[in-house]
């Protein structure tokens, strides 16, 4: 049986400056940092309070074939990757926090059927989503 999500992906431009931008900026942890051989390098983060997940900083190659990492630093580079959403009990004091730390938002708090809401961008050109999450229905939502 499977027991929960522990390992995801995120593609970014640079392993070093991911990590430094997660870890000083957004208060992840380092976890791993390996060289594999043939220039291949296993670098994750995760978040202090959730050790069961890692999040794997990859730079976009093997084993992608040159086409489509090709495309993942096209979309990276024009900010179109999604990468994950993230919780806050304060979404407007965290992204007050965040901005004084030169964070990118293309979207400020903004509120939401399901809570209060922020978009920001990593280094890498990642968006992330940022929710102070609230109890919603269905029917909080027009259809």
């Amino acid at each position: 049986m499977i027991t929960n999500i522990s390992l995801l992906t995120l593609y970014v431009t640079d392993q070093d400056e991911a990590r430094d931008f997660y870890v000083d900026k957004l208060g992840f942890v380092a976890k791993t940092d390996v060289s594999m051989g043939d220039g291949f390098r296993w670098v994750t983060i995760g978040h202090p309070d959730q050790p069961e997940l890692q999040v794997t900083l990859m730079v976009p190659g093997p084993p992608l074939d040159p086409d489509m990492a090709q495309a993942v630093e096209r979309a990276l580079a024009k900010g179109s990757m999604g990468g994950f959403g993230l919780s806050t009990d304060n979404c407007q004091k965290t992204y007050d926090d965040l901005v004084a730390q030169g964070v990118e938002f293309p979207q400020p708090p903004s509120e939401r059927p399901y809570g209060v809401e922020a978009v920001m961008r990593d280094n890498s050109g990642n968006w992330l989503v940022l929710v102070e999450p609230r109890e919603y229905s269905g029917e909080d939502f027009p259809h």
